[in-house]
């Protein structure tokens, strides 16, 4: 009776809610004398998504249920000219999937497949591992002494020329946050005299001489910098950046963040909360 006396007055109470969400993969590993790493793959609602796709649509969940998050970590550097960089972990937020960063390639490996692909091997002209549709592009090809450049959520990885690396990806900016930030860009390729430069979002550079390739930034789901080495026991690659997932949502709900989840909320503004999640697997819900 008292329900429907207040159903009546302000309408029937909504049982299930729309999230909006940015859900990045964890970046690639750059090849050792090789590809920059591919940037994770990258699904979002808010201004834009990976891989040129349409924008993405929120979910319309259930409330006092739980969701399922995690957040992909990034991969590790080649540290051998015989393996590739390694591919970066799925992030996940209930049924969206972003797909792992594909590794850099090695010497004369081609770059692996992944959200977005890695980039060719710097022993010659190997091509980049393509990336996966609606999230993120292909690696650039390379060339003798030059690694290709991972792909970004945004742009294909640049190929590499004679001595001269490849350019990461670009990543793509949204402003699920309230502020416009880039997300995965893709790694640079390591070459013998010039280094390709991280794209845009959290790409790491390549690098020159015996040196390693630099790391990627961490929650941007960025790819490793690519290495060049003089020898076999030179620079290795650099590890791929950690993914991130971001849910918006009314500023008139709560969340609940369950354990194994790393994760803030900020205050109410513009009409929406914003819950921004850096580590873990484990469960939400709201109220």
């Amino acid at each position: 009776m008292i329900g429907n006396i207040v159903a009546g007055i302000y309408g029937s109470i909504p049982s299930t809610i729309p999230i909006d969400y940015l859900v990045v993969a964890g970046g690639s590993g750059g090849g050792k004398h090789g590809g920059g790493g591919g940037a994770g793959g990258l699904r979002c609602t808010v201004t834009a998504t990976g891989g040129g796709g349409s924008l993405e649509t929120a979910l319309t969940l259930d409330k006092s249920t739980n969701y399922t998050v995690t957040v992909g970590g990034g991969g590790a550097g080649s540290t051998s000219r015989a393996s590739r960089g390694s591919s970066g972990s799925n992030s996940i937020f209930s049924t969206i999937t972003s797909t792992g960063g594909g590794g850099g390639g090695s010497g004369s490996l081609t770059g692996a497949t992944g959200g977005s692909g890695g980039g060719g091997g710097g022993e010659g002209t190997f091509a980049g591992g393509s990336g996966t549709a609606n999230q993120g592009y292909a690696g650039g090809t390379s060339a003798n002494e030059g690694g290709g450049g991972g792909g970004g959520s945004n742009a294909t990885g640049s190929t590499g020329s004679s001595g001269t690396g490849g350019n990461g990806g670009a990543g793509i900016a949204t402003s699920i946050t309230g502020s416009s930030v880039n997300y995965a860009g893709g790694g640079g390729g390591g070459a013998s005299t010039t280094a390709g430069t991280g794209g845009t979002g959290g790409g790491a550079n390549g690098a020159t001489g015996n040196n390693n390739g630099s790391a990627a930034s961490a929650n941007t789901g960025g790819g490793g910098g690519g290495s060049r080495d003089n020898n076999a026991t030179g620079g290795n690659g650099g590890a791929g950046g950690s993914g991130i997932v971001i849910l918006r949502y009314s500023d008139a709900l709560t969340i609940t963040i369950g354990a194994g989840l790393t994760g803030t909320t900020s205050g109410a503004s513009g009409g929406y909360k914003r819950t921004t999640i850096t580590a873990g697997t484990g469960n939400v819900s709201w109220a």
